[in-house]
């Protein structure tokens, strides 16, 4: 049984929870579904689930991994609840919560299994794509040709 005291517990909840409240401070100010409680939550609860894991397996990779997998899994769920498809706009709208969720449950297993450099920098790496990535995009269909906009919509028989 893998022995972590309390330090170390709470050190790894912790750094995942703020690693997932950092995520949905961003995603608040947008205005999004999903904020700062939804994905500290899903980075806390998976941090959880792999200390307690890695606790009683003894720190068996084997029976981490399979939490982890679960994981991933799981938290699709929560992330197809802020998917929203809007026919008549031919949109898609919640993609980048829900990949934000994704990434949260990611987070809070690397602060579970204390993997900081992996938590410190998929938490930076997060918040730029989410910071810069809309710019980003904007920027580049400005300066690109690209297809109508608002084309027909397709005849679903054809």
């Amino acid at each position: 049984m893998l022995n972590l005291d309390w330090i170390d517990v709470a050190a790894r909840l912790g750094a995942a929870t703020l690693a997932g409240a950092a995520l949905g401070i961003n995603r608040d100010l947008h205005h999004k579904p999903a904020g700062l409680r939804t994905h500290a939550l899903v980075s806390l609860g998976s941090a959880m689930v792999v200390v307690t894991v890695a606790s009683l397996a003894g720190g068996d990779a084997a029976a981490v991994s399979r939490i982890i997998q679960g994981l991933v899994t799981g938290v699709g769920f929560i992330g197809a609840g802020v998917i929203l498809h809007h026919d008549a706009e031919r949109r898609v709208v919640g993609l980048t919560t829900a990949a934000s969720l994704w990434v949260a449950a990611a987070l809070g297993a690397a602060g579970g299994t204390g993997s900081w450099a992996v938590l410190g920098l998929g938490l930076v790496l997060t918040l730029a794509v989410l910071i810069l990535g809309g710019p980003i995009e904007r920027a580049w269909e400005r300066r690109l040709p690209t297809a109508e906009k608002n084309p027909e919509p397709r005849d679903r028989d054809a």
